[in-house]
């Protein structure tokens, strides 16, 4: 593990961060592009992932011990093989289509948990709703792009390694900045 430094901005005591599992090239651009095709503007500013920790604001101070923890998740944790396949929806609750992750389901499932179980994190996060690990391809834009999202990827299929996440810590645009990479343990 060799996380960059994880600090606060100039005059900032606060920080919104979130972790989340990058989706490799070329299955990430893909997503990416399909989220823009879908008209959904955080694709601009939002790489394709799975979520372990939605957009948290956090004390900046809190950024040092956040690391610490995540590299101790990140050790107890095992690498893994992620397959993305076909796509879903959250609506009427939310306008949200993804693809869908069909293998590493349990493992992203427990890295959530573990992100959340302890640290300047343990307790401290409220979920809107239960954690449901997939890849947004269309959020909050008009009806008829979320159908054409749906149609477009349902036959989508890809399967790739994961050997770590990142936190990021959103800018002043609202873009994901990465600050530091954990990489999960391997079987080496």
């Amino acid at each position: 593990m060799t996380p960059r430094a994880v600090g606060r901005r100039a005059g900032r005591d606060r920080t919104t961060i979130g972790v989340a599992i990058d989706i490799p090239q070329p299955w990430g651009g893909e997503l990416t592009t399909a989220r823009l095709a879908a008209g959904d503007p955080v694709a601009e500013h939002v790489p394709a992932h799975v979520t372990l920790l939605g957009p948290t604001e956090v004390d900046a101070a809190a950024l040092p011990e956040i690391d610490r923890h995540l590299c101790d998740v990140a050790r107890a944790h095992r690498a893994f093989t992620v397959q993305l396949r076909g796509t879903g929806t959250f609506r009427p609750v939310t306008q949200v289509v993804f693809v869908a992750v069909a293998a590493g389901i349990s493992e992203c499932e427990q890295l959530h948990e573990a992100v959340l179980a302890a640290g300047a994190l343990g307790g401290q996060v409220a979920a809107r709703f239960p954690y449901h690990p997939h890849v947004t391809v269309a959020h909050d834009v008009p009806p008829a792009q979320l159908d054409t999202a749906f149609a477009d990827l349902a036959g989508y299929e890809a399967t790739f390694a994961v050997g770590g996440f990142t936190l990021f810590e959103h800018d002043d645009t609202g873009r994901w900045r990465p600050h530091a990479d954990y990489r999960l343990a391997s079987d080496d």
